[in-house]
């Protein structure tokens, strides 16, 4: 795996992403409540605090709990909620370490098709299934990893140019169409909300 991304916007993290399975997988882990520039620079930020050049699983799993939330705290911190983040990016190595012997890539590396793709990625903790499919799409459309059936187990993420999540982002012009589909599936969401006050 040794692709180009601009997820976090900033070359050196984007080069980790697009090198390192376990980096892309921790990203999409962080990415939720943050700006997902933020979130996908996470793993970069881990790696650095680390000393090393790319996220160990085994190394992660095996860390001091306290030790690792602190590093994950400190200024400026990897996510909104440094300390449960942390918690759950062990959580996801040890799952790692148990049932891939650490690798991250041996998720999708052999996969049979799409549907055994998705429920890989929806066993992975912290993974739910909108995550697992925007996860999905993501190794579909820029990872090259595409078993049959891939686009239809991704769902509306898999379409073509949908621009509806990460998966779709290229470079600053996407950024901005994903980000516009994220606004508008939230004013959506809260006129359906207030829709529904006034209806009760």
């Amino acid at each position: 795996m040794d692709v180009t991304l601009h997820l976090a916007q900033d070359p050196d993290a984007d080069r980790l992403l697009g090198r390192s399975p376990l980096a892309a997988l921790t990203g999409m882990l962080l990415d939720q409540q943050i700006p997902m520039e933020w979130a996908f620079k996470g793993p970069a930020t881990i790696a650095q605090r680390l000393g090393a050049d790319d996220l160990d699983a085994h190394g992660i799993a095996a860390y001091d709990p306290d030790a690792f939330a602190a590093l994950l705290s400190d200024k400026p911190a990897v996510h909104r909620y440094p300390g449960s983040m942390a918690g759950r990016i062990q959580q996801l190595c040890r799952y790692l370490v148990e049932h891939y012997d650490g690798d991250a890539e041996a998720v999708w590396r052999d996969v049979g098709d799409g549907r055994e793709l998705l429920k890989r990625l929806e066993d992975l903790p912290g993974f739910g299934k909108q995550k697992a499919q925007i996860f999905l799409a993501l190794l579909g459309k820029q990872l090259g990893v595409r078993p049959t059936g891939w686009r239809e187990a991704a769902g509306a993420y898999g379409e073509e140019e949908s621009f509806r999540s990460v998966a779709d982002i290229t470079g600053p012009e996407s950024l901005s169409k994903v980000r516009a589909h994220k606004q508008e599936m939230k004013a959506a969401a809260k006129a359906a909300k207030a829709a529904k006050k006034q209806g009760s």
